[in-house]
This record gives structure tokens, C-alpha cells and sequence, in this order.
């Protein structure tokens, strides 16, 4: 797999799937939704994100509800992936369907502050920071887990394998 490189858009423990994607969206059209994303821990993130940002969290990031629009609405952003210290399962679950990058890494917290750049190696769950050197090595995905990621989550997986089944 390729190397992963952005800017770090920093958050701390416990961001439930509540911040992430607000319940008074939930009705609203996904382009809206994208607007509110975290905004209340970070108002200028929904507003200053661009496209290959990655954001790095502290522990449980996704907890909460199993708001599957959570992922969605953070890739739809054009976050690139995602490091924490520790993830909610169903987060965790939810982002890999869809082919949202994403990987624990203990001490991610402390390696990185808002505005370095991370290059992430998913394949080697190799976490780098380039503006200070720092090197950590996060928890291996399972080849199950990289091949739904390098496919861009199970739907486009499933396709590819009908279309080989139908050859």
C-alpha cells in the first residue's frame, strides 16, 4: 500500500459519533451534515479542512452511537485517514466498510500537534512524524482488514469479485 501524508487535525479522548456528526443533521442533506462535522470541539474544522487532511485523536474516538454517517461524513471531508490511541469498535468497523484509513497507534496523542504532517504506512502500521522525527508503530490491520481499505471499502470489493465471478 501507498504512504499516507496530511496535515494532523488534533483531537482529544472520548469524541462520540454525537460530535462527529450532530443529531440536528441527521435529517439533512449529507452535503449539509459535512458543514457541522465535530464543530463542537473544533469550530473551524468543518470549515478549514482540506482534502488529504488526517486527523490523529486520543482514546475511544467514534464512541457513542452507531451512527454510521460518522465515517462517512469525515471522509466525505477528504480526511485521508485517521490515528488514535484507541477506537469504539463499531467506529472502527464502520470506517474500514467504507474505506476510511484508519489505524490505533498508542502515544499518537503525544507524538503530534495541530498542523504537522503525518505519513502513515497502513501496511506497516508505521506512523511518522516529518516535522519532528518521531517514529511510532501503531496496531497491524488483519489482510482482510488492508484489502477492503485498498479497494475503497466492501462495496467496491464485492463489485470487483461479482465481476470476476462473472467472467
Amino acid at each position: 500500500m501507498y504512504a499516507i501524508k496530511g496535515k494532523v487535525w488534533k483531537f482529544g479522548d472520548n469524541v462520540d459519533t454525537d460530535v462527529i456528526s450532530p443529531s440536528k443533521y441527521i435529517e439533512a442533506p449529507m452535503e449539509e451534515q459535512t458543514k457541522h462535522v465535530m464543530e463542537a470541539v473544533n469550530p473551524k474544522f468543518p470549515k478549514e479542512v482540506k482534502p488529504g487532511d488526517i486527523i490523529v485523536a486520543g482514546r475511544n474516538f467514534g464512541c457513542g452511537s452507531s451512527r454510521e454517517t460518522a465515517p462517512e461524513l469525515i471522509k466525505r471531508l477528504g480526511v485521508v485517514a485517521v490515528v488514535a490511541e484507541s477506537f469504539a469498535r463499531i467506529f472502527f468497523r464502520n470506517s474500514v466498510a467504507i474505506g476510511l484509513p484508519i489505524l490505533e497507534c498508542p502515544k499518537v496523542s503525544e507524538a503530534f500537534g495541530e498542523g504537522d504532517t503525518l505519513e502513515l504506512d497502513l501496511e506497516k502500521a508505521r506512523v511518522k512524524n516529518l516535522n519532528k522525527n518521531i517514529i511510532l508503530e501503531g496496531k497491524h490491520l488483519s489482510p482482510d482488514m488492508l484489502k477492503v481499505l485498498k479497494k475503497g471499502g466492501i462495496m467496491p470489493l464485492l463489485k470487483e469479485i461479482a465481476q470476476e465471478l462473472q467472467k
